[in-house]
């Protein structure tokens, strides 16, 4: 049947229904898309990204191992019940020596409540002591990857911003090639130009064609790179406002400072100092077994029928007292367990030493990052101002005759490439301060809020 043909209380749902999709798609455009800062992203990853997560699940296992340690220095109490059903077949000979086959039957059962406290336990102090040498080395470890999410959220967030500043400096340079390349067929036509300038505009058009989809493609790999830290879509990012940006040398001044601060305050030096305490006792442990161990033990214990001559009799027995295993030869296994502790000890030692200087040397990187990046990125500054008054000197004498549309085309290849440049120097000035921030172990959050600071919608 023709939808024209059908009643009118059968077209009034689908009516109401293409009116509410209509008005739906409407307020849905009209919606401001949400955007995602800096703080943002930073705090969503805290809370989305499956390392810290794993990470955290590690430290509140390992945490544990206090507890545990401790537990072997506290009493312990056992209980014990058993009960058994015998059939206790005899044979023995009568007066006239034949033999004689009986058979009991009968139920036997124990019960026993035994304590025990360590007194003296070499093995188990020790062991007490490496549990919180360890619980301080899972802090440190969870503490070092609160800090790698920093940098690494804000070096996908800035890699984002980068690739999206490129793509907008290669659309804007496209715009200028298709410009020129209409003049150049205008000034044909008019009898002043040339193929050839028709042709060189052409070719750096379709050069730049091929420029714009490598941006987008970078564009889109950044985006899910960001979007794999943080676990949720992304509409846009607030950009980067070189107005409120604040180019500020490293505080303190002075690269020992920095160094200084992260053998106190690093976490990665931190987890390593607490490895080398609990190789450390780990040598005791070792060393425990050469010592004896001393118990105190108490127990009460009662047995009915656990004989076969105490049938149907009940003993109850109560008893406290010491107890001292002293070892005395274990073939060389204790010897060798200490030999091996130490030579654990002394590799967590050279790693320890390792750090230090390696931590010293990209401490130095991220320092001069920043210093240097102050005066790079203001350096390019003045380059794009130059290369833009170039540009503008090339096309007035272009179109006076006196310059080629070569030059005109390489001068704006050149203020791309300051343009290109300068962002990228920001960028990496920005990460510079988190990762030196991240490196001496100073607050997660305070160059997050500044750099955060910065941006705009």
């Amino acid at each position: 049947m023709n939808t024209l043909s059908r009643p009118a209380s059968r077209r009034r749902p689908a009516r109401r229904l293409l009116a509410l999709v209509a008005a739906l798609s409407f307020s849905a455009a009209c919606m401001p898309a949400w955007s995602l800062d800096l703080q943002q992203a930073y705090e969503a990853a805290l809370a989305e990204d499956a390392s810290i997560r794993a990470t955290r699940a590690a430290t509140d296992a390992r945490r544990e191992r206090v507890p545990q340690a401790r537990a072997q220095l506290l009493p312990n109490l056992s209980a014990s019940v058993s009960r058994n059903r015998n059939n206790l077949e005899s044979t023995t000979p009568n007066f006239q020596g034949n033999p004689v086959t009986t058979n009991i039957r009968y139920g036997s059962g124990s019960d026993a409540l035994t304590l025990r406290q360590p007194i003296f336990r070499m093995v188990q102090v020790a062991d007490y002591r490496q549990a919180q040498a360890q619980v301080d080395d899972a802090n440190a470890i969870l503490e070092r990857e609160l800090q790698n999410v920093a940098v690494r959220v804000s070096g996908a967030y800035f890699e984002a911003l980068l690739t999206a500043e490129q793509l907008a400096l290669v659309q804007a340079q496209k715009t200028a090639y298709t410009t020129q390349l209409d003049a150049a067929r205008k000034r044909l036509a008019a009898g002043a130009g040339t193929r050839t300038d028709i042709d060189e505009a052409r070719a750096a058009l379709d050069l730049n064609v091929a420029q714009e989809l490598e941006a987008r493609q970078n564009v889109d790999f950044t985006r899910r790179q960001l979007q794999t830290l943080i676990n949720r879509p992304i509409d846009h990012l607030a950009v980067l406002d070189a107005q409120k940006m604040q180019l500020v040398a490293p505080t303190p001044n002075r690269v020992e400072d920095w160094i200084e601060r992260a053998e106190a305050t690093s976490p990665e030096i931190q987890s390593l100092k607490a490895q080398l305490e609990a190789a450390r006792y780990e040598v005791e442990k070792a060393q425990a077994g050469h010592f004896p161990t001393l118990d105190v033990v108490a127990q009460w214990s009662r047995n009915d029928s656990d004989t076969v001559t105490s049938v149907n009799n009940r003993y109850t027995n109560k008893s406290i007292g010491l107890q001292l295993n002293v070892p005395i030869f274990a073939g060389g296994y204790v010897n060798s367990q200490v030999r091996q502790a130490l030579a654990e000890q002394e590799r967590v030692g050279q790693a320890l030493e390792a750090l230090r200087r390696d931590l010293g040397v990209r401490l130095h990187r991220e320092f001069r990052g920043v210093t240097e990046g102050v005066l790079k990125v203001r350096a390019l500054e003045q380059a794009v101002r130059s290369t833009e008054q170039v540009v503008l000197s090339n096309r007035r004498s272009f179109e006076a005759g006196s310059r080629t549309l070569v030059d005109t085309l390489n001068a704006e290849q050149q203020k791309v490439s300051a343009q290109r440049d300068l962002a990228q120097a920001r960028f990496v000035y920005l990460i510079s301060r988190v990762r030196l921030q991240a490196l001496a172990g100073g607050p997660k959050t305070e160059v997050i809020d500044q750099v955060n600071g910065w941006l705009k919608p």
